[in-house]
């Protein structure tokens, strides 16, 4: 249990970024197997299956992750206030509201995955492959749901490093369960999608198995569940907020697969990788944005405002540094990144994902900026402006899909997203320098926070 509203924010930041940035890293490891393992012994075409249902995955269980990420703030904000029976009762109501949501999705997902999938124009040469891998995965949605609340609850109390832990022991075992179903059982890319799942569940078992016996001030008793119309509608608003903030990016990503899909096999397997490497080099960022919105979460509980604006702009700090990193990488080692995600030699999408590579990394000092913010302010309980940015995301990439995408082909998915980073940008900037509270050293009294709307 670590207390983020005592010490130097810098030092706190990292210090909590360091153990979920690995847990990233891990977390990432479950994709890169399926795909290289896919690319690898079943070749070009379950490999783009895999990959064209990538941001219909992300899109629904995104939403899932997105909803119980923003319940955990409301926790957390609980937590820096001391305010132990609202700690547990947020729990209770996270569990309640989020096995709902779940049940729901899954069965409309499933009951209307054929349209979905017309919907994004899947190749009718890829449609089978990319059916079996993607009802698997939502069919299994709520174990990812199941993790994601135990791992945002304990980030909520300050701890990262144990679901980390649990997190190393299901990727290995997701590794060995691909080769196993893959080439000993000949699954294909079912197989693939069952290992997911499976290593999970072994992840959600550890974890529960953990907060029982070393969390028990996030463990609710019967009285806790009792339904409080006030604490669900917050604890829904923030949820939500966060779940759609997230869904929203990738509706946009949707809305643009479907213009990729009708590029052809080789196009969608070279966004397949690029995507993928830039996946592993975004997650510190999303790792920075977690931290500032947990660290200003509990400190926003305690009443310190001016601990929340410094943590901001540490955490951008940061995410600047690390922009760097990203951009000196790809430029050095683009095509060896490829070739080591897809185990593929293909000289097309080589090509092709190396110039999205470059002309997107040198935008990551953006990007900081409109994670960092968005996070962060959603940390505070402040829901307009990281929505109103994921509007504009979205509203951006249905321009690519609709306008750019058949004019200039490619050109204009990969230059879509700097264009869309810079408006962001802006609009959480301004969102975070007219912020009142912000603008104060410290707020004059200690109240239970997450209600705020600016």
């Amino acid at each position: 249990m670590k207390d983020l509203t005592q010490g130097r924010p810098m030092k706190l930041i990292i210090w909590f970024a360091i153990p979920l940035l690995l847990g990233n890293v891990f977390q990432q490891l479950y994709n890169l197997a399926d795909t290289r393992i896919v690319g690898q012994f079943l070749g070009e075409e379950p490999f783009a299956a895999v990959g064209a249902t990538s941001s219909l995955n992300s899109t629904l269980i995104g939403f899932l992750n997105g909803l119980t990420t923003g319940f955990g703030l409301v926790t957390a904000r609980y937590f820096g206030a001391r305010d132990k029976e609202k700690v547990k009762q947020t729990v209770a109501a996270t569990l309640t509201l989020g096995f709902a949501t779940a049940a729901v999705l899954t069965l409309a997902s499933l009951l209307f995955l054929d349209p979905l999938l017309n919907a994004i124009n899947v190749r009718q040469d890829i449609f089978s492959d990319a059916k079996s891998y993607i009802s698997v995965i939502l069919g299994g949605m709520a174990i990812s749901m199941c993790y994601n609340i135990a791992a945002s609850l304990m980030r909520a109390v300050g701890d990262t490093v144990m679901p980390l832990v649990f997190l190393i022991v299901s990727a290995i075992a997701n590794i060995g369960l691909d080769l196993l179903f893959i080439c000993v059982f000949k699954m294909g890319v079912e197989g693939a999608a069952y290992a997911t799942l499976i290593s999970q569940g072994i992840s959600v078992g550890l974890c529960i198995r953990y907060m029982f016996k070393r969390h028990t001030e996030l463990l609710p008793r019967r009285r806790h569940f009792r339904f409080s119309r006030t604490l669900a509608a917050d604890m829904y608003a923030q949820g939500a907020s966060m779940g759609l903030m997230y869904s929203l990016v990738s509706i946009g990503s949707l809305v643009m697969q479907g213009a990729i899909n009708d590029l052809g096999t080789d196009t969608i397997a070279s966004h397949a990788a690029s995507r993928k490497i830039s996946e592993m080099f975004m997650t510190p960022f999303s790792v920075f944005g977690a931290a500032a919105a947990n660290f200003g979460g509990q400190n926003y509980g305690a009443g310190r405002l001016d601990r929340v604006r410094k943590g901001f702009y540490d955490a951008t700090l940061l995410a600047w540094g690390w922009s760097a990193v990203c951009v000196l990488a790809n430029y050095l080692f683009a095509p060896f990144f490829i070739r080591l995600i897809t185990g593929m030699d293909n000289q097309y999408i080589t090509e092709l994902s190396t110039r999205y590579l470059h002309i997107n990394t040198p935008f990551y000092f953006i990007l900081g900026i409109v994670i960092v913010f968005r996070n962060a302010l959603q940390g505070m309980g402040v829901k307009l402006f990281p929505l109103i940015s994921s509007f504009v995301e979205l509203a951006g990439k249905f321009v690519v899909a609709m306008i750019l995408a058949p004019r200039i082909g490619y050109t204009g998915i990969i230059i879509s997203e700097p264009l869309v980073w810079i408006f962001m940008a802006g609009i959480l900037s301004f969102g975070f320098f007219t912020n009142k509270e912000l603008r104060r050293s410290r707020r004059p009294a200690v109240r239970p926070a997450g209600l705020r709307v600016s």
